[in-house]
């Protein structure tokens, strides 16, 4: 099996573009990351950047090729691979160098790794043998991971025929992963996906070797434990191991954001972690039934499982307490992420917006063509370019990519709800319904509200790379988690690391909420609203929902009294302050719209 990596933090995916390229930047400094497979048109723009940048050969992989985005894909990772192991084979000569690449791994690493420690006592006394094998047996890379949104599984057609379901996005994406020369995880989001879980039963790479090593892995994005279970077990039942389990905040993140009916970061790590045991167990027993009736190799011991979270931390102190107390493998730190250019794609005007944003300015939007709801920040430029549309006369997006044309609403071939075309559709049958004017408006800014975010979420990574972006000034769509209104300084690598870690602390004000509290009042922010929306008198289905979603947030509440009542690590310098926050939650929860 790969040694684990050094770092007790990944960068989750950011965007289609900001983390396209990260891999190249970190894995030889031994940090993991994670790259978006949803555009294959900005992925074959960066392999030809990067062949030429470095004087490897290119060879187009053009729409007209069979399984061109399998290939484009492939290539790409392939690619990606070669840079970063050809970085870290330097790095590890240039432990001799002062300033080098290697005394940059070190400096990086927590000062309680027992890898920086074995290092600090041993290296006065080694020859340069010694130094050369511990550097081989201990240093490794960052794993170079990839995502999925299950759900953006769009059919593709030739010809106007439609292609066989194998060359899906999704499935297309997957199986340019499968077939690179990676050795890592497929991250999956956004959802179970019974048919393209299926796909992966077709695949020998997802199975344990000989050896029960798996050259491919699993990490599925999850909300709380019984999600996990039950995608965990129908995976365990095909043969497939989930390798990891990563837990995010339902509101308090970045990007597309998965409200849950009150499932709080907090109680769902807790539950997870207190029946890992279990999970591990089930999933075990169904893995071994399955790999043995396929007479495939099959372990006598449950493989590695990692549970891993992510969503809103913000110090030192919560990345510990994370740590710690819920016993996870790695906690996730996106966000900040997005203030250091050395290592995310970030243009000057985008990079200057996240810098100045505060609490106002972040805002879970209907901006996204998924009906998802999506973080957005005041005045991006991709929300100026859409406003510009709409006062002349012509909203909608041109619509290039097309990776989320999923409607069927007005037949074939199916369009993106942030396209010009639909939109055009779509406002023309609002005209015949003969709506009072305040309900036409309030139907058509509903309408035109829609963002381009295939382009949008892309068009960072061409600026920063000087590669073409068709338009003069391109729209930039961006998502960052409410976490960013804390942070509000460009930072190098080493010290967003820094602070990770607690050397140093780059956080300027001193009103920053802890992580959980922060949740909490969101979530019970968005249960107000949601109650606000809903007109009474309420159907017993929606009655059913808000009672569930009230009693799991008064579960959260008293679990969290509870926590911080007994915690004895970290944390115990704020305890009453946290007290005193819950105690003003649990009064607003109490005094929501009768119900």
């Amino acid at each position: 099996m790969n040694k684990s990596t050094p770092h007790s933090f990944h960068i989750p995916i950011l965007g289609i573009g900001y983390s396209i390229d990260t891999p190249v930047k970190v894995a030889h400094l031994g940090i993991s990351s994670v790259i978006s497979l949803g555009d294959d048109i900005l992925i074959e723009k960066l392999r030809e950047f990067y062949s030429r940048k470095f004087d490897l050969p290119f060879q187009a992989i053009t729409d007209k090729i069979d399984d061109f985005r399998a290939k484009r894909i492939t290539a790409y990772l392939n690619l990606v691979q070669k840079l970063a192991k050809d970085k870290f084979e330097e790095l590890k000569t240039s432990y001799a160098q002062k300033n080098s690449e290697f005394s940059k791994y070190i400096e990086l690493l927590q000062d309680s790794s027992q890898l920086k420690q074995k290092f600090e006592q041993l290296k006065q006394n080694w020859n340069d043998l010694d130094v050369k094998q511990w550097i081989h047996e201990n240093l490794t890379m960052g794993s170079i991971d990839v995502n999925i949104m299950t759900k953006v599984d769009k059919e593709n057609y030739r010809n106007h025929e439609k292609l066989p379901v194998e060359y899906n996005n999704a499935y297309a994406a997957v199986r340019g992963f499968v077939k690179s020369d990676l050795s890592s995880s497929l991250v999956m989001s956004a959802g179970m996906s019974p048919r393209l879980y299926n796909y992966l039963e077709t695949f020998d790479e997802f199975y344990p070797d000989s050896n029960f090593w798996l050259k491919k892995k699993i990490t599925l994005k999850v909300s709380d434990f019984r999600s996990a279970i039950i995608q965990g077990k129908f995976l365990a039942k095909k043969g497939i191991w989930v390798s990891e389990y990563r837990i995010e905040s339902g509101l308090n993140c970045g990007g597309h954001a998965f409200p849950t009916t009150g499932f709080l970061l907090g109680p769902v790590l807790e539950e997870i972690n207190n029946n890992r045991e279990d999970l591990i167990n089930q999933t075990f027993t169904l893995l071994k039934i399955a790999l043995k009736a396929k007479n495939r190799p099959c372990p006598p011991e449950p493989l590695e499982i990692k549970i891993t979270a992510q969503g809103g931390v913000g110090t030192a102190e919560e990345h510990q307490f994370l740590a710690d107390h819920y016993q996870l493998d790695s906690v996730g730190w996106g966000t900040p992420f997005l203030l250091v250019p050395e290592v995310v794609n970030v243009d000057e005007k985008t990079l200057k917006l996240l810098c100045e944003a505060k609490e106002d300015d972040l805002f879970v939007s209907n901006v996204s063509p998924l009906n998802v709801p999506f973080n957005n920040i005041r005045g991006n430029t991709k929300d100026i370019e859409k406003e510009a549309y709409i006062h002349n006369h012509t909203p909608g997006n041109p619509c290039p990519k097309n990776y989320l044309a999923l409607s069927e609403e007005f037949g074939f071939p199916p369009l993106c709800t942030a396209s010009r075309k639909y939109q055009k559709q779509k406002i023309e049958e609002l005209k015949t319904r003969g709506l009072p004017e305040n309900e036409f408006q309030h139907e058509y800014d509903k309408i035109v509200e829609k963002a381009c975010l295939c382009v949008g979420l892309g068009t960072s990574a061409l600026l920063v790379n000087h590669l073409d972006t068709k338009v003069e000034k391109p729209g930039v769509s961006v998502c960052p988690g409410p976490n960013l209104a804390y942070f509000s300084e460009v930072m190098t690598l080493k010290e967003m690391v820094d602070h990770i870690y607690g050397k140093i602390n780059v956080i300027k004000r001193n009103d920053r909420p802890n992580m959980f509290m922060k949740e909490l009042k969101m979530y019970i922010d968005y249960l107000k609203n949601k109650m606000d929306e809903t007109a009474r008198p309420w159907s017993e289905k929606q009655e059913e929902y808000f009672t569930t979603f009230v009693e799991n947030l008064d579960k959260g509440i008293k679990y969290y009294k509870e926590l911080f009542a007994n915690v004895k690590i970290n944390l115990q310098d704020k305890k009453a302050k946290l007290i005193s926050d819950l105690e003003k939650f649990e009064l607003q929860l109490k005094n929501l719209p009768a119900r």
